[in-house]
């Protein structure tokens, strides 16, 4: 084979193989992505599950003021 064969394998070989190195440091940081927005994922969850809106809670609030709405309707 010629020489000028040669170096065009080698160049391509050297271009292919950044690539490649490029390619793994993206999969790598895409991990790293991944396991933080799962952590913000579970955080947003709890913070939803912490600030419930009223109409959740309210039926229980009533069910335990019930007795004092009695007594102060018999007063």
């Amino acid at each position: 084979m010629p020489a000028a064969a040669w170096v065009t394998l080698v160049i391509t070989a050297l271009i292919v193989l950044a690539a490649a190195i490029g390619l793994l440091r993206v999969i790598f940081h895409l991990k790293a992505i991944r396991q933080t927005l799962g952590t913000v994922i579970v955080g947003v969850w709890v913070v939803a599950h912490q600030t419930r809106t009223v109409p959740e809670v309210l039926p229980s609030v009533n069910a335990n003021l019930k007795p004092v709405r009695d007594f102060c309707e018999s007063v």
